[in-house]
């Protein structure tokens, strides 16, 4: 097969006075539905950002400003329509604990359901490690939990401050308004316990790549989630730019930059992005989705590739939807 052929198949304030959305909890889907979540729209106030908006309703700085590439970021009109990207692909892992998504930078939590109770997801935007900081990938599990940690700044952290002229940190922080870790820590077994996903003090950060390695959340969002999780719930962190997913037979791609320190993996984004749609479709699971006369939408799939909006986008179609659609135009 040629590479580069697809694979053919038969009310808001400032930050300061904000009212916060708080992240809804959804159903899981059954299998053979990867998406979940609702696109949303809304009209911004020439008084408030979109920093401001993505805090008020539990999005990232990156993912609102991929979703609204034509909204001024500082000034935005007053009344002009705002997309909430509020829909989500589930990344390819295990349905269960935590997992994050890093270039997504953001974190889905499936909580284990109790007798009676249907499954469900809830996920909140992150802060991620920046490119000489990684956030490392793999299984780990929440090892411990503290409410008003003290923070105790690592060695490499401030030599790094010292290297770029900044003054060190205090060698102890305690809990209070200038602890960077908010007030609420989650240690993660990996790297010897020395990674938190924790609240922070500076919640613009929330959704950008600005840790040192540590996972970075909205103060109320780690409020939320801490009372919720459990020590020892698993925590699985991936690296996944290209998202593809069922909603019944109909195929969804949803599509991130990739991290800065794999851009050159990505120089063909198209054709990596083609790979993947095969690769998918061959999945044996995956098969019992796809439809008679089923084809990839190619103009829909070059937009998507273009924008990267984080937006799952709607690439399939049928012989028999094609028709229907020329008939009405």
């Amino acid at each position: 097969m040629n590479k580069t052929q697809l694979f053919f198949l038969p009310a808001i304030a400032f930050l300061f006075t904000i009212t916060i959305v708080r992240a809804e909890t959804w159903t899981l889907p059954p299998p053979g539905i990867d998406i979940f979540g609702q696109i949303k729209t809304m009209h911004a106030s020439s008084s408030e950002t979109l920093l401001d908006i993505a805090r008020q309703y539990d999005i990232g700085q990156i993912e609102i400003l991929l979703a609204n590439p034509n909204v001024d970021r500082w000034l935005p009109e007053d009344g002009v329509t705002v997309i909430l990207p509020s829909r989500y692909i589930i990344p390819r892992a295990e349905r269960k604990g935590l997992v994050l998504n890093l270039p997504e930078m953001r974190i889905y939590y499936f909580p284990e359901p109790k007798k009676g109770e249907k499954p469900t997801v809830t996920t909140h935007p992150v802060g991620i490690g920046r490119m000489d900081w990684v956030t490392p990938l793999g299984i780990s599990r929440i090892i411990e939990k503290k409410k008003d940690p003290t923070w105790i700044p690592p060695k490499s952290l401030q030599m790094d401050r010292i290297a770029n002229g900044e003054p060190p940190y205090p060698s102890i922080v305690p809990p209070g308004p200038t602890n960077p870790l908010g007030r609420h820590a989650m240690r993660l077994s990996i790297g010897s316990g020395s990674y938190l996903i924790h609240g922070t003090i500076k919640p613009f950060g929330v959704g950008m790549r600005v840790s040192a390695g540590c996972v970075r959340m909205y103060p109320e969002d780690i409020e939320a989630l801490f009372d919720k999780v459990p020590v020892g719930t698993q925590v699985q962190v991936v690296n996944q730019p290209i998202k593809l997913g069922w909603l019944l037979d109909s195929l969804f791609i949803e599509l991130h930059p990739p991290l800065e320190e794999d851009e050159s993996k990505y120089i063909d984004y198209q054709l990596i992005v083609i790979d993947a749609i095969n690769d998918f479709l061959l999945l044996s699971n995956n098969k019992r989705n796809i439809p008679v006369n089923f084809e990839i939408d190619q103009e829909a799939l070059k937009q998507a590739i273009i924008e990267k909006s984080g937006i799952p986008i709607l690439i399939s179609r049928t012989q028999t939807q094609i028709h229907s659609q020329n008939l009405s135009n």
